[in-house]
């Protein structure tokens, strides 16, 4: 069904992380001391992986020195949840301090030999965090601080200058197209926002007035391509941010203030993507209620059939349970004499690998199997991975809300940090793929921009097509006709 994001509402079963995380209860732990001055990479280097620590810790395990560089991992996994704590700009300040500090940045003459070894492992974690997070950056103080630090060792070698300009060159870029891309969603959206619900009066008006899927597009095979379009599209904008940003909020734990209470939190694209998802189930669910003859809805019924098939074989998850989804919707499964008339065993078969029985068992393996298909695969075609993206924001909303942040000692709960940065490294890996397949202008703006019924249209249209089958759909069909029709 139509999907909302970040309520708890729509969520039944927690899911999708590991029981051995400290949860909402974790067990007590012996108050440690107050550590002083951590080395560099304290518990990184050496011994096993960070489960919990201070915040000042984990801040001084993601400063580079000479001789030391965290781990790629771990410096996506703190940058990503870090945010929970405290601000990037905040963070970035603390970060190029300690820098200064332990390189001596502030002393004249500079020693040359130390930070030119120096040099290149903070360029390297510049470069990671305007990569993976440059939205960070819309901050003019992030950019600040960037320069700051970047100014302070060129003078012991060149080439940091033309590091930077490059660095800022590509940063200027990517932002540039994140908010062109940003505009153009909602550009899209306000398109796909349109609702005709008196296009109900066109079923017995023959010829069709209102065009239909199949009149732009009769092949399942190229819709399912131009469906895997809008879905990488849509994906190439998320940043992983606003998983984290989604789900943000005070932890009674946490004596700190939170780090959005002074901006709207930023998760505009995440929210447009889930609205492109109750779009498409709901202009499935009009294609089928719209055809006045049974055979004809019964060949559109087939017809989405076939898509979802072929969405299925490409790996798009997504679009697959939309479709679903907007066939399941009431006003589409009640036309039973419709239903009778189309070949459904392929719908079955769907339905089952769709099937949320056993936490979505059936599906989860499925998306293994595209995920180690995309690990191996030689081609973009291969390595396209969907993911049904409803379920990994619920997976995610139980992992936030089943764990705490912090423990009861105050340390961070870095264990759950790692688990999330898991959870949306991967989503990370699979957005990044470029689509392989040909647009097609006239279908992609079909799909954005044909009307669509509202729930009130789609049942108007369900009950013009099959009769009421009873006293109460019999009243709301007559109310119906009175508000959208203006008939009695």
């Amino acid at each position: 069904m139509p999907q909302t994001v970040c309520s708890g509402i729509m969520f039944t079963t927690p899911s999708g992380f590991s029981p051995h995380l400290a949860c909402a209860e974790p067990e007590e732990e012996e108050e440690e001391a107050p550590q002083e001055a951590p080395e560099p990479g304290a518990g990184l280097a050496d011994g096993p992986p960070i489960s919990s620590a201070s915040l000042d810790t984990l801040i001084q395990n993601l400063v580079p020195t000479a001789d030391y560089y965290p781990e790629k991992a771990y410096v996506f996994t703190f940058l990503l949840s870090a945010r929970l704590f405290i601000s990037p700009p905040e963070l970035l300040a603390r970060v190029c301090e300690l820098c200064i500090k332990q390189q001596q940045l502030d002393q004249s003459p500079l020693d040359t030999a130390k930070v030119r070894r120096f040099g290149p492992k903070i360029l390297q974690l510049l470069t990671e965090w305007t990569e993976t997070f440059p939205s960070d950056f819309r901050d003019e103080k992030m950019v600040g601080h960037l320069k700051d630090i970047i100014h302070r060792i060129a003078p012991c070698d060149e080439a940091y200058w033309k590091t930077l300009n490059q660095l800022l060159q590509k940063l200027s870029q990517r932002l540039a197209q994140m908010s062109q891309g940003e505009e153009s969603i909602v550009k899209v959206s306000l398109n796909a926002s349109s609702i005709s619900d008196k296009l109900v009066a066109f079923k017995t008006k023959p010829p069709p007035i209102q065009k239909d899927m199949l009149s732009i597009c009769n092949d399942p095979y190229t819709l399912a391509q131009q469906l895997t379009h809008v879905e990488l599209e849509h994906l190439s904008h998320i940043g992983p941010e606003e998983f984290v940003q989604a789900f943000v909020q005070k932890d009674p734990l946490d004596g700190t203030q939170p780090c959005f209470g002074d901006q709207k939190k930023k998760t505009s694209n995440l929210e447009a993507y889930v609205r492109w998802f109750n779009r498409l189930c709901y202009l499935v669910a009009t294609e089928i209620c719209m055809p006045a003859k049974k055979k004809q809805r019964a060949q559109v019924i087939e017809f989405f059939i076939d898509v979802a098939r072929e969405c299925f074989n490409i790996g798009n998850f997504n679009s697959l349970m939309a479709i679903i989804s907007g066939m399941n919707m009431s006003p589409v499964s009640r036309l039973k004499k419709t239903w009778g008339k189309a070949k459904t065993a392929k719908f079955f078969i769907l339905e089952h690998q769709m099937d949320p029985t056993g936490n979505f068992y059936n599906y989860r393996t499925a998306l293994r199997g595209a995920a180690h298909r995309s690990q191996t695969a030689n081609s973009n075609r291969e390595r396209i991975v969907i993911p049904f993206f409803s379920l990994l924001i619920k997976d995610i909303y139980f992992l936030n809300e089943g764990c705490a942040n912090r423990l009861p000692n105050g340390h961070v709960n870095f264990e759950k940090f790692v688990e999330l940065a898991r959870q949306v490294g991967e989503f990370m890996t699979w957005k990044q793929v470029e689509c392989p397949f040909e647009e097609d202008r006239a279908i992609l703006h079909y799909l954005h921009t044909a009307p669509i019924f509202s729930e009130d249209g789609l049942y108007l249209a369900s009950y013009e097509s099959e009769s009421p089958e009873n006293q109460v759909e019999k009243d709301r069909w007559k109310a119906l006709r009175s508000n959208v029709l203006g008939k009695t």
